[in-house]
């Protein structure tokens, strides 16, 4: 009885999936790092008209997360920006 629990065991076992130990790429990552967080969320004031809080959210990527891709990315974003009036209250 023993001998074939243990072998029902070892068939179940043996067709079971095994996950691999490669890195996640872009595509199949589910989580964002902090650095592409604070880009995407910058794109969104952006987006809206807020000019103050990209341009404020930028600023804070780059001093934060100064090696990271996003923070070139927003380095070119806000010198594009800097010459852009503020959206202006509602």
């Amino acid at each position: 009885m023993l001998l074939g629990r243990l072998l029902i065991l070892t068939a179940a076992l043996s067709s079971a999936p095994f996950q691999c130990g490669r890195a996640p790429t872009a595509d199949s990552r589910i989580e964002e790092t902090a650095a592409e967080a604070l880009y995407r969320l910058a794109g969104e004031f952006r987006a809206r008209g807020e000019l103050d809080a990209a341009k404020a959210t930028l600023r804070h990527l780059v001093e934060r997360y100064p090696g990271s891709r996003e923070a070139h990315l927003a380095t070119d974003d806000l010198a594009g920006l800097e010459g852009t009036p503020s959206a202006t209250p509602r």
